[in-house]
């Protein structure tokens, strides 16, 4: 009867769909996009590499365009030496990122150590800039001279590096003992410098003499109040000699993992502080500052994702929450490819 009639079925609604997210993206998502934004292929390399499960073959293929016949590298790996020229801060820029591949080994390292042998001073250490056939661009704070002495700014980290790496070769001996003896007769210094010393402590194969060489350096930097201990009142803090206003280094800048000799040099409190500091940098831009003084367009521009490299490793190996990385990867944090070392 027509009373019994069922109803007729209400046309369907529309399809519910999941509120989409309110959240901000994390430190680890907003330095991916300001990666692919402005770094270097390299960079973008070294990020996927360490942040989204990349493969190591990338990254080496891009650090061998820096590589000169000599077996030296130029080309401004390092952002403040411009030109084709191999230079001994290209050498130590190079060995870092190779030994965080696991890769510092083999016939490129030996023919490494040969072009080192070849350009380093009487004493076997390694000249800051070395001088060249012709002036090419270079940050006003590392001039170039006819005849550069040797450095333990230069020096430390490319011997640190080899070091820890186990790679043995004739030049290392006169230059490990031009570092033991530079870092143990400290007495006026500066930041960057007892950076390169904490370099080579790390390294060093007498692990008791480092210690004991640390404790006494890491006495001398808080004397000299070489780190900014408090980072709301940095301004009472001294700037070394011709660094730029602000360019001052704090506890992370020494100790960029814990394991370093230099992190005993600083409580836990100092750490921590130092650390939010460091995760509160962080531009609106996704990527971190950098303090030294700007000399040229290309050189600030290519820097800033080398320091938003290091600010993320440092954070991640403290084990600072650096958030997930970009919707691409499904919203979960990927983990990186190992511990860096």
């Amino acid at each position: 009867m027509p009373g019994d009639e069922a109803p007729a079925p209400a046309p369907p609604g529309p399809t519910a769909t999941a509120a989409p997210s309110t959240a901000a993206p994390g430190p680890l998502a907003r330095a991916e996009r300001f990666t692919w934004l402005t770094a270097r292929v390299l960079e973008q390399r070294r990020f996927a590499f360490h942040f989204l499960g990349g493969d190591p073959d990338p990254v080496d293929a891009a650090l061998g365009s820096y590589l000169g016949e000599d077996g030296g590298y130029g080309h401004a790996l390092d952002p403040d030496l411009r030109g084709p020229l191999s230079q001994p801060l290209h050498t130590a820029h190079a060995l870092r990122i190779l030994d965080a591949l696991g890769r510092c080994s083999g016939q490129r390292i030996e023919r490494l150590c040969r072009h080192l042998t070849r350009v380093s001073t009487p004493e076997g250490a390694l000249p800051l800039v070395l001088a060249g056939p012709r002036d090419y661009p270079a940050a006003p704070y590392h001039p170039v001279c006819d005849d550069p002495p040797g450095t333990l700014l230069t020096t430390g980290p490319v011997v640190g590096v080899l070091h820890r790496n186990r790679i043995w070769h004739a030049w290392l001996f006169r230059a490990t003992d031009f570092c033991w003896e530079r870092v143990e007769t400290l007495r006026q210094t500066h930041p960057y410098e007892v950076q390169s010393a904490v370099a080579f402590l790390d390294g060093a194969p007498d692990r008791a003499r480092a210690a004991a060489a640390a404790d006494r350096l890491g006495r001398l930097v808080r004397e000299r109040r070489l780190a900014v201990l408090e980072p709301d009142r940095r301004a009472e803090y001294p700037t070394a000699p011709g660094y730029a206003p602000g360019e001052q280094l704090f506890p992370y800048d020494y100790a960029r993992r814990p394991e370093s000799l230099a992190r005993g040099w600083f409580t836990d409190e100092e750490m921590r502080r130092s650390l939010d500091f460091l995760a509160a940098e962080q531009q609106p831009d996704g990527g971190w500052p950098v303090h030294r003084r700007a000399w040229a367009p290309g050189s600030s521009l290519e820097r800033r994702p080398i320091a938003t490299l290091e600010a993320l490793l440092t954070l991640r190996a403290y084990g600072r929450p650096i958030g997930s990385v970009s919707a691409g990867a499904g919203g979960v944090s990927l983990p990186g490819p190992g511990r860096p070392r």
